[in-house]
This record gives structure tokens, C-alpha cells and sequence, in this order.
């Protein structure tokens, strides 16, 4: 298992990405300023795996930010998400409620990009994928899997 955040931007019409320091795995509102002080036509995509666990999704157009967590219930044990939750001014789920998994945050976060709610709901309903599954899904998705893979692939190996 590898955590790992990495900023996904398109410049020039090609889609670039690169992996952000290891502490913003661990650091929300540090994630939110590095993806804020990154460029890219349209803004940038952040993703966040977590322990295969969870990720999150964070969308920066300028002033506008959209977040995304794969796993509501995440927020019991892991702080990044418990981070999220509180930025989306939802209730931490309790002890009681981690039977059910779901997704929490804006699902339309990628619908100008050809990925609607639907979709994305699909994906996330598959609770036997793991977290960077579901990652490398939506960067393939999206159109940019190739630059995603090139900086992810070498943190697991």
C-alpha cells in the first residue's frame, strides 16, 4: 500500500501530472494551497490515495473547488478524511454508520470533463475495488491515465 497525491493539469491541450509531497496525504487544507498555486487550462485535478482505503478528489478552477471523498466513513479512522468532511460541512459519521460506504462531496466534480453524477456513482459503488483502482478508472475516464500512470507507477515498485 502507498499513499500518494498528485496534481493532474492540461496545458497546451496535453494532460501533465506529478506526484505532491508525501505530508499532503496528510494535510487537507496544505493540499488545497499547493493545488491553488498550480496552472492548467481549466484548473487542476487533485487526487489523494489513502492506504488503498479512500481518496480524495479535489477540483481547483480558480476560485472555485470542488472536493470529493470516495468513502464517507473513512472520517472514523483516517484524519485527512475526517479534514474533508468538516470542510464539507457534513456530519462525522459515527461508529455506528460504518456499514454503509458512500461517497460524499460534489459527484458532478467531473461532468464538464464527460464524466457525469451516473458515472461516477457507478464507479464508487464498487466497494471491492481498491482506492487507486478506482483512480487509475477515472484517469483513463478522463483522458488522462497515461501521465497519471507515469508518476504513480513507480511509488508502488
Amino acid at each position: 500500500m502507498a499513499d500518494f497525491a498528485v496534481v493532474v493539469s492540461r496545458v497546451e491541450g496535453l494532460w501533465e501530472a506529478s506526484l505532491l509531497p508525501e505530508r499532503l496525504v496528510e494535510d487537507f487544507q496544505g493540499l488545497l494551497a499547493a493545488l491553488r498555486q498550480q496552472v492548467g487550462d481549466g484548473g487542476v485535478i487533485g487526487f489523494v490515495n489513502v492506504a488503498d482505503e479512500f481518496f480524495v478528489a479535489v477540483r481547483v478552477t480558480g476560485q472555485d473547488t470542488r472536493v470529493l471523498l470516495s468513502d464517507v466513513t473513512a472520517a472514523v479512522a483516517w484524519d485527512l478524511a475526517a479534514e474533508v468532511v468538516d470542510y464539507l460541512g457534513l456530519e462525522r459519521p459515527g461508529d455506528d454508520d460504518l456499514e454503509d460506504v458512500w461517497p460524499a462531496g460534489d459527484l458532478g466534480i467531473f461532468g464538464d470533463l464527460g464524466l457525469d453524477e451516473m458515472e461516477l456513482g457507478a464507479l464508487l459503488s464498487d466497494l471491492d475495488a481498491y482506492a487507486d483502482e478506482t483512480l487509475l478508472l477515472l484517469a483513463r475516464r478522463l483522458g488522462f491515465a497515461d501521465a497519471y500512470e507515469r508518476v504513480v507507477e513507480p511509488v508502488f515498485h
